[in-house]
């Protein structure tokens, strides 16, 4: 018999799938932002019944999921404390950090001598050097880089330096190593850069694809989270997708790649299988990077149904002193202006066949708040910010 309630713990982030907007979105130019609820629009109603059993309709009202009766999980929705809508700024907290300055952004491109920095790392000419969607500039400036060679940069309204490069012009290796020395020159003021990406991609003009082999190269949290106390304790943190990049390694015991949102809950799967002491955390990046951002309400839907029809197999693998939580890490509106995150509430289940129908968590202040949960479930240090709900769980209704 474990020591713990919960002897192994999975979390699944659902990247940018936001549940509607939070009370200060108007101060990120994101009012009537909601990412499911105008998803569920487009697409006529969601049909995803296993998480409308475990109560995500009952979070709030959403075309095509009911309010059920008896939800499997406990349920609730979030608020971010944090000032920023990135994914690193989300995910940090979720483990308990609370960040207060936002990092920096680039919404007229990267300065003059950043750029000449950069070339002289990587001897190659910029290219690019703005805003843009990914997809749009690839399209655009990849001819022109595989001739030349040059390296097609660019941001986001995340605090992002994106670097684009055809695998067979700049082959991985050398991408990887540029990134690596962009990443060394961007850590501190005056840039404060969230993250260094590596974007490769293959195919000919007119047909290009960004590859699986995008790697990102993240600031380390700027505190302790629950991941290393876990780790610390001797506790298994097991981390699936960009979980490693997003956390730059710290409190990390295994990574595990991944290349979709399938193959994420593939990996999650196969955890499942396992024997382990410790949390299991997957982020699923497609919703946000392959729909979000592209502004695909309809391709959004039908990887949330995807998503919603991979689920049972890992709710058969969850034993009876398992818990599974699912809650995204800010929201990406395919039917809002631009191509940005946006600022919303997040939806929050937790469930555990021991400790079934759910009741209600209620509107929880930080993303923390998991952390928090996390940290008392295995009896380690819990962070300064959030509160645990683990006795909501363990006592019901």
């Amino acid at each position: 018999m474990s020591r713990y309630p919960f002897r192994r713990v999975f979390l699944i982030v659902m990247d940018s799938v936001g549940i509607g907007e939070a009370p200060d979105a108007e101060l990120y130019g994101d009012t009537g932002a909601d990412t499911l609820g105008h998803i569920a629009e487009k697409m006529n109603g969601l049909d995803m019944p296993h998480m409308e059993r475990l109560g995500l309709g009952n979070i709030k009202s959403t075309k095509g999921l009911r309010s059920v009766a008896d939800p499997q999980a406990h349920h609730g929705i979030m608020q971010e404390a944090s000032h920023s809508k990135d994914t690193m700024t989300g995910h940090w907290e979720i483990m308990g950090l609370h960040i207060k300055e936002p990092f920096r952004t680039f919404p007229d491109g990267f300065p003059d001598d950043l750029i000449q920095k950069l070339e002289a790392i990587s001897g190659r000419k910029v290219i690019g050097n703005k805003v843009a969607s990914g997809t749009e500039i690839i399209k655009e400036l990849g001819p022109s880089h595989m001739e030349t060679g040059d390296l097609i940069v660019y941001t986001s309204a995340d605090s992002v330096l994106q670097i684009a490069a055809h695998e067979d012009t700049v082959p991985l290796k050398e991408l990887y190593h540029i990134c690596e020395e962009a990443r060394k020159l961007t850590y501190e003021a005056p840039y404060m850069i969230g993250r260094v990406i590596a974007r490769p991609f293959v195919g000919q003009p007119g047909a290009f694809e960004r590859t699986a082999n995008r790697h990102d190269y993240a600031l380390k949290p700027f505190g302790r989270t629950v991941m290393n106390e876990l780790k610390d304790a001797g506790l298994d943190s097991l981390a699936i997708g960009k979980i490693s990049d997003i956390y730059d390694g710290e409190g990390i015991t295994e990574s595990l790649r991944t290349s979709s949102n399938a193959d994420g809950m593939d990996k999650i799967v196969q955890t499942a299988e396992r024997d382990f002491i410790g949390l299991s955390f997957l982020n699923l990046v497609d919703f946000d990077a392959k729909f979000g951002h592209r502004r695909d309400p309809i391709g959004y839907g039908k990887a949330l149904e995807e998503f919603d029809t991979a689920l049972p197999r890992l709710l058969r693998k969850l034993k009876e002193d398992d818990l599974l939580m699912i809650t995204a890490d800010h929201g990406n509106d395919p039917v809002h202006e631009g191509t940005d995150h946006t600022r919303e509430l997040v939806p929050l289940l937790a469930y555990s066949p021991s400790h079934t129908p759910g009741s209600q968590l209620g509107h929880r202040n930080t993303f923390a708040d998991i952390g928090a949960t996390i940290a008392d479930n295995f009896d380690v240090p819990s962070p300064e910010n959030g509160k645990s709900f683990m006795k909501e769980i363990i006592n019901g209704r």
